[in-house]
């Protein structure tokens, strides 16, 4: 008997043992389900216990079905800890998350290093005018430290830097949010709202500030083409803020109109472009920077197309959730974009200084 009965306590512990190890495994892979307690003396309740996962595109809320070629790894509405530290996770935002914060980084360490080649206005005793190699304007990739040599020590003009700077300003803005508009936008719809704005100014910023580098240094000694070309597109770019408010343009339907906005803004820079190019077309330092400028104008086309066609993730969908996707190209691209207007800001800064008016 008392064998018998120690063999059937084993078998009632095994049993319940082997019920856990079934219980347990159904709740890691289904980690929203609803856990059932039960009471003494009271009636049986049920409490709603979420926990975190990623799901697929179906099961998202309105506000963030973006694209419907990806279909699976999304966050949605979680807590804002956790959210916040989904940065070191894997879902179909991290890459997105990571391409522009990257670059934000990478501008930041431009900008120190540019900040060490061009003196500031109190070192203007000593500064050391930078100009162009007259022998490198053919060369498109020509390596950053080859661009200047010290030629001239004793004129010790200098140009305002706030166009220089303003261009970084934007670019490193708009890389930040739309890192962390990718990052934050799962937690809920009125986070959502917030990002979405912030990042769209984030782009317009981008754009609007690329061209003050360009208009300011190049037309430095004609200031009223300077000042009509800087107000216009300063305008355009509010404009653009402005129209980036309104909440019907965060629907998918008007992601081609969003696209267009910002392609006809960056646009309007070929009139001063076209501009330097008849007036100094002869000069191998308007050569080198229109060479740059079209680097960028190119990067950002490709990856506005391939932003609104949503390739190559249309093509397939659910093979390109992860890596690959249309978004995540996009952003390579406008990171290539930004970089290749940071060495044409750099050419314009030293052309000037090197010759002032």
């Amino acid at each position: 008997m008392c064998f018998e009965a120690s063999t059937m306590a084993c078998n009632a512990r095994l049993q319940s043992s082997s019920s856990f190890s079934t219980d347990a495994m159904q709740f890691l892979i289904s980690p929203r389900e609803t856990k059932t307690v039960s009471y003494e003396n009271e009636e049986t309740r049920s409490i709603k216990e979420p926990t975190l996962g990623l799901v697929d595109y179906d099961s998202l809320p309105e506000f963030l079905k973006h694209n419907e070629f990806i279909l699976n790894y999304y966050r949605s509405e979680w807590p804002l800890k956790e959210t916040i530290l989904s940065l070191f996770s894997i879902h179909n935002e991290t890459l997105n998350i990571w391409t522009h914060l990257i670059g934000f980084f990478i501008f930041v360490i431009l900008t120190g290093y540019a900040a060490s080649i061009f003196p500031s206005a109190r070192n203007s005793n000593n500064y050391s005018t930078l100009q162009l190699r007259s022998g490198n304007s053919s060369n498109t990739f020509t390596s950053f430290p080859d661009l200047f040599i010290t030629v001239d020590l004793q004129r010790p003009q200098l140009f305002s830097r706030w166009p220089f700077y303003l261009y970084l300003a934007g670019a490193m803005f708009c890389l930040l949010m739309s890192s962390a508009c990718h990052l934050l936008s799962c937690h809920c719809s009125k986070t959502s709202y917030i990002m979405l704005r912030l990042d769209f100014a984030g782009i317009s910023g981008l754009i609007v500030s690329s061209f003050y580098p360009l208009v300011y240094y190049t037309f430095s000694c004609h200031p009223f083409f300077r000042n009509v070309y800087l107000c216009s597109i300063t305008a355009f770019g509010l404009a653009a803020v402005v129209v980036s408010l309104v909440p019907v343009f965060d629907s998918p339907q008007f992601r081609p109109v969003r696209a267009v906005l910002f392609a006809c803004m960056a646009a309007s820079g070929i009139i001063p472009i076209a501009h330097k190019m008849i007036t100094f077309g002869h000069r191998p330092e308007a050569v080198l920077t229109t060479q740059y400028e079209a680097m960028m104008a190119m990067s950002y086309g490709i990856g506005v197309l391939v932003y609104a066609m949503r390739v190559p993730e249309r093509w397939l969908p659910g093979k390109f959730d992860l890596a690959g996707h249309s978004h995540q190209l996009f952003h390579v691209l406008v990171v290539a974009g930004a970089y290749a207007h940071y060495l044409a800001s750099v050419v314009y800064l030293g052309w000037r200084e090197g010759e002032g008016c």
